[in-house]
């Protein structure tokens, strides 16, 4: 074998040259090996970049409704808070009703109904003829009443005459008797003497005839005294005569007044076929027609007044800072765009319970607490519109500002 240093230059240049080769295939592949592995592990960097990108995506978007519940949370937090805050000192209640004085309209005299001039749900104002009755039997009554008044008038004045008279007619009668019977006293004492004078003389001195003539004198002269004396006695009367036609009188004015006072009612029955509005409001109810025949206190029709209220049952519970005069904002479920203003005007002293038909007995079987109602009246001061009138028994819903 040949010993390599002892070949050639020409020999060991192939060799070195084959050396050479395969050190740089071996190179070769050592660079494309590390070139393929630092390409692997740039994949593989981009593939965990892009992964991570992908986790923290999916924990914003698993964050955001939650941020979005906070923030509803502290919203609805703050508008709770103001409106607590406005409404702190509003008490409100929806079991209110408008209420009001419902008149029935009666007839106070029967009748025929000969002119009806309204009819249902009619506006009318006060004063307004609402019908009228046949009035015909009531005009023959006043008629007949003033026939009665005129003929007390008459039985009035003569009695007053008569009593006129008789203050002048009987004191002249009295007087013209006594004036009689001292006439009659002086003829009797006349008479007296000549009796006494013809008995006392001599028989011879005079006659039977003169006898017989003073005797006579005498007697009649009697006679005249006690007739004068009986006409005095009647004549005597005269203060009771005259208390008797001033009695006459005054009976006789008691009947004027009596016959003053059946013209009146007449009167006031033949006004009554008129009947008409004693207040401003709206005809409801109405249970009349022309041609029928009604009766005094008969109902024909009711009449709601423009004038309503509030009457709102507040719970028991709600009453503590209650005071008259609280001011009241109203709305009417009929009228929302109606916004009334009014004032507590009053608090009924006794729930509703309290005042129904048949009250709660609580002193017997189990009991069980329930927050009691109170009525309150609301006045309504002002917002009311004519045009849309608040009939009764209408849902509302007031709420009291107390202090």
């Amino acid at each position: 074998m040949t010993d390599p240093s002892q070949q050639g230059p020409e020999a060991r240049a192939p060799a070195e040259g084959g050396e050479a080769g395969e050190n740089g295939k071996n190179g070769a592949k050592s660079k494309s090996a590390q070139e393929g592995t630092s390409g692997k592990d740039d994949d593989s960097r981009q593939g965990g970049d892009g992964h991570g990108g992908q986790a923290d995506g999916q924990r914003r978007r698993s964050r955001k409704p939650l941020i979005i519940l906070i923030v509803v949370v502290v919203l609805l937090g703050i508008v709770g808070a103001i409106w607590w805050f406005l409404t702190r000192n509003d008490i409100s209640t929806d079991d209110a009703y408008t209420e009001g004085d419902a008149v029935t309209i009666a007839p106070k005299v029967g009748g025929y109904v000969v002119d009806l001039r309204v009819g249902d749900n009619t506006r009318v104002h006060r004063g307004d003829l609402l019908l009228r009755i046949d009035p015909r039997d009531y005009i023959a009554a006043r008629d007949q009443a003033r026939a009665q008044r005129a003929l007390a008038d008459a039985q009035l004045h003569q009695a007053q005459t008569q009593l006129a008279l008789a203050q002048v007619q009987y004191p002249a009668q009295l007087a013209q008797a006594q004036a009689q019977e001292q006439a009659a006293q002086a003829d009797l004492t006349n008479a007296r003497a000549s009796y006494r004078r013809q008995h006392s003389v001599d028989p011879r001195a005079t006659s039977q005839q003169n006898v017989d003539t003073a005797t006579a004198q005498m007697r009649t002269a009697l006679a005249n005294v006690a007739r004068a004396q009986s006409e005095v006695k009647a004549a005597s009367v005269v203060p009771q005569q005259i208390a008797e036609a001033r009695a006459l009188v005054e009976s006789r004015q008691a009947q004027v007044r009596a016959a003053q006072a059946q013209l009146e009612q007449a009167e006031l029955n033949l006004s009554y076929t008129e009947v008409r509005a004693p207040v401003d409001g709206w005809v409801t109810r109405r249970n009349v027609q022309d041609g029928k025949l009604v009766q005094a206190g008969m109902s024909l029709f009711a009449l709601v007044p423009s004038t309503v209220w509030i009457a709102a049952n507040y719970k028991e519970t709600q009453l503590e800072r209650m005071r008259p005069g609280d001011p009241v904002q109203i709305e009417v479920d009929a009228y929302p765009q109606l916004k009334l203003r009014g004032h507590v005007d009053s608090v009924q002293l006794g729930s509703g319970s309290r005042f129904s038909a048949f009250p709660a007995e609580n002193a017997t079987g189990n009991f069980v607490k329930i927050v009691q109602r109170v009525p309150v009246k609301i006045v309504i001061d002002d917002g009311l519109d004519p045009s849309l009138p608040l009939p009764l028994g209408l849902s509302v819903t007031p709420t009291v500002h107390v202090k």
